[in-house]
């Protein structure tokens, strides 16, 4: 059997003032040529399909083209919710999309046993075993508890997403006893953050984050683990069989070097036999670069001039240059590069405060502040772990909608 492991398309994404959809729409053509070329029986999408709980139209158009195109080859499409998807909006077209061949997982289910299926091969016969777990909310599977610490609060839905996989492990093995196939590989999704696993700018902190991320050795010994929310492709603890696909796009500069990739997973009768990365052609270019101004003019200098370049520029300069932006802007004249964003290095944390009322609130994210004001003070580490883990709980309220 094989399967097509991606996940973060994170479709709908404004990026700088910028519309991703021409990129978007490159990559899905792509996919959906290397379903057909490869021959694969099914595509996993691990979580964050959209940006946003309420994507514009045509992010949903292209959703909707994708599977309508896909479900004429024959390969199946299953679709888990991330901490970006909305369940309502993913579950709304859930029995629709189900007559074309898409198995969309939302959320959590209330029946646990709805999260695992049987996939088949194109030929009709079994290939694997899924147990197919989206974002696990706190309020899956857990329940409040009164007098609760911030520490046991998040100890205990540690316990609950363990006891989640586990009970979804046990349920495939049954199932694939009663099929009379005890042989058949098992496979696991999750949209989560592991320990080990490399980050970058536009990763969203979720509720496990705050936890020191999920213990790799929490998972049950399924054959393969198709993981998302972390967008750099990689392995998780030096295991091959536990992976992040990444996203396949960059979604921020610090992404911009990355190689995006799609992984082409292949089983049999013994379980995992390959993981294939294959690579995901690149339809607009990203480049940050930094330096002083005699430097960067060196560098613009050397970019393409014909290709369509996205550029994000860090000043290394102490000083404070009022034209900072006409001076970039006027290396860029003439070519097809667009500066999205012009930021500032400065070496101490004094002159980044005395320039405060000088730097823009576009230059910084909101962990730029937040870093920024903790640094201004004295703060011992006890009460500077607590208050970032306050502000990362704090986050992820926001983003859920209950704050």
């Amino acid at each position: 059997m094989k399967i097509l492991h991606t996940s973060d398309w994170h479709l709908g994404q404004h990026f700088m003032g910028k519309t991703r959809q021409a990129e978007h729409q490159a990559f899905l053509d792509w996919l959906l040529a290397s379903a057909i070329t490869h021959n694969a029986d099914a595509i996993l999408v691990a979580g964050d399909i959209f940006d946003t709980g309420s994507p514009p139209s045509y992010a949903r158009v292209l959703y909707n083209h994708f599977i309508v195109a896909l479900s004429k080859t024959g390969t199946r499409l299953i679709i888990l919710g991330g901490n970006h998807d909305s369940v309502a909006t993913l579950g709304e077209s859930k029995s629709l999309l189900a007559e074309l061949n898409t198995c969309v997982i939302p959320g959590v289910a209330v029946d646990a046993s709805e999260q695992v299926l049987l996939l088949k091969q194109k030929d009709g016969s079994a290939g694997a075993m899924l147990c197919a777990i989206p974002f696990i909310r706190a309020r899956d599977v857990q329940q409040s508890v009164a007098g609760q610490s911030s520490d046991e609060k998040q100890l205990s839905l540690q316990d609950g997403i363990f006891q989640h996989y586990q009970a979804l492990y046990q349920r495939a093995l049954e199932m694939r006893n009663e099929l009379g196939l005890p042989m058949l590989p098992i496979i696991a999704t999750g949209h989560l953050t592991t320990v080990g696993a490399s980050a970058s700018e536009s990763v969203r902190e979720i509720y496990v984050g705050a936890l020191e991320a999920f213990p790799t050795s929490a998972f049950p010994p399924a054959d393969y683990i198709a993981l998302g929310h972390i967008h750099r492709p990689q392995k998780v603890g030096g295991f091959e069989h536990i992976r992040y696909c990444g996203s396949p796009i960059p979604l921020s500069f610090d992404e911009a070097k990355q190689a995006k990739e799609v992984l082409l997973v292949s089983f049999n009768h013994e379980g995992l036999q390959a993981v294939e990365p294959l690579a995901i052609p690149r339809s607009q270019q990203l480049i940050s670069l930094r330096g002083n101004l005699t430097e960067l003019e060196s560098a613009i200098s050397a970019l393409a001039k014909g290709e369509s370049i996205w550029l994000e520029v860090l000043v290394s300069s102490d000083d404070y240059l009022s034209d900072l932006q006409s001076r970039i802007k006027e290396l860029t004249k003439d070519t097809q590069i667009e500066v999205l964003r012009i930021r500032r290095e400065r070496g101490n944390v004094a002159s980044t405060w005395q320039a405060d009322s000088k730097e823009t609130l576009a230059e910084l994210s909101p962990a730029d502040v937040f870093a920024q004001r903790i640094a201004s003070e004295k703060i011992e580490a006890p009460l500077l772990i607590e208050l970032e883990k306050r502000y990362a709980q704090t986050v992820t309220l926001l983003q859920e909608g209950k704050a």
